[in-house]
């Protein structure tokens, strides 16, 4: 049996953070806090469901912001822990994890509020709410422009990558941005063409679409998480790879995330010829985006 050799100056810390994207989610997390305060207060004082939907809907951002910020902030702070095999990267995703799991409660919240206002509608302060519902918009346009995410890249080899934890701030203001044109919308047709019922319809509309981007939030960092990463396109590659050693077979292969873009390896083989560990990371390096290799060769 085989293995590469260790090297004295060999790091697991394979992603080197986003000081940018922390700074810039900093500013949007204070944004959203000051809007946030703005529309629940003015939602339940002017009696406006969608308005006071989109200011809670808004806190859950202005959290996961903030979890986004402290994520940053903590994996860059533990990049040195030798607690950590693969380094802190994974931090930023569980954040990500966990704020769509609060975008799915508050979409629930939404829904329910929704649909008791519904049924037991309450008149109105229209020419209060709809001016706090057009800054509302306005600061999640702004905030959106902040967390915008044009630093990725792809190669011959690789597909895009995202920031997953900035990807997930994004999604939370462009979520809020769509909610509060929905209660701007609902604020204009009650006021002006008497549509009061459609302020609650577009609060359950809105909860129906936060409530299936927080899904698919939740089910890509909940695949990063769980290592569920053997149908990446990089498993293919790497089995071409080792195809092209005639008397080599795979009889292991292990291959998750470590980074934006960035994949570990562990893979076993069999073979009958004098192949060495080495000889197989060569071969691999060719795949820019496979960072960590453990080779492990057995004589047949």
């Amino acid at each position: 049996m085989q293995k590469a050799p260790l090297t004295r100056t060999h790091t697991h810390q394979f992603d080197e953070g986003n000081p940018l994207a922390q700074k810039r989610i900093l500013f949007a997390t204070i944004l959203t806090a000051v809007m946030m305060l703005l529309e629940v207060i003015g939602g339940w004082i002017y009696n406006s469901m969608a308005l006071l939907a989109d200011g809670w809907h808004m806190s859950s951002h202005m959290l996961a912001l903030g979890l986004a910020y402290f994520a940053y902030r903590s994996a860059r702070h533990y990049a040195q822990d030798s607690r950590f095999s693969f380094g802190t990267w994974k931090i930023e995703i569980l954040a990500g994890y966990s704020s769509a799991i609060l975008l799915m409660v508050v979409a629930l919240f939404m829904a329910f509020q929704s649909i008791e206002r519904l049924f037991n509608p309450v008149d109105i302060h229209y020419n209060q709410a709809i001016p706090i519902a057009i800054l509302g918009l306005v600061i999640n346009l702004i905030c959106a422009w902040l967390l915008y995410d044009d630093h990725h890249h792809e190669n011959e080899h690789t597909h895009i990558h995202h920031d997953l934890n900035q990807k997930a701030a994004f999604m939370h203001v462009v979520a809020d941005a769509v909610t509060s044109i929905f209660a701007i919308i609902a604020l204009c047709a009650a006021k002006y063409l008497d549509w009061s019922f459609l302020d609650a319809v577009l609060g359950i509309v809105g909860s129906i679409l936060i409530a299936k981007w927080a899904m698919g939030l939740i089910k890509e960092t909940g695949k990063t998480l769980l290592d569920a990463e053997m149908n990446h396109p990089v498993v293919e590659e790497i089995r071409e790879v080792i195809a092209e050693f005639p008397k080599a077979e795979i009889t292991d292969l292990h291959v998750w995330k470590v980074g934006k873009g960035k994949f570990a390896c562990i893979l076993s083989l069999v073979t009958d010829s004098d192949l060495n560990a080495d000889q197989v990371r060569e071969a691999l390096s060719i795949h820019d985006e496979i960072v960590h290799i453990s080779v492990e060769i057995n004589a047949l």
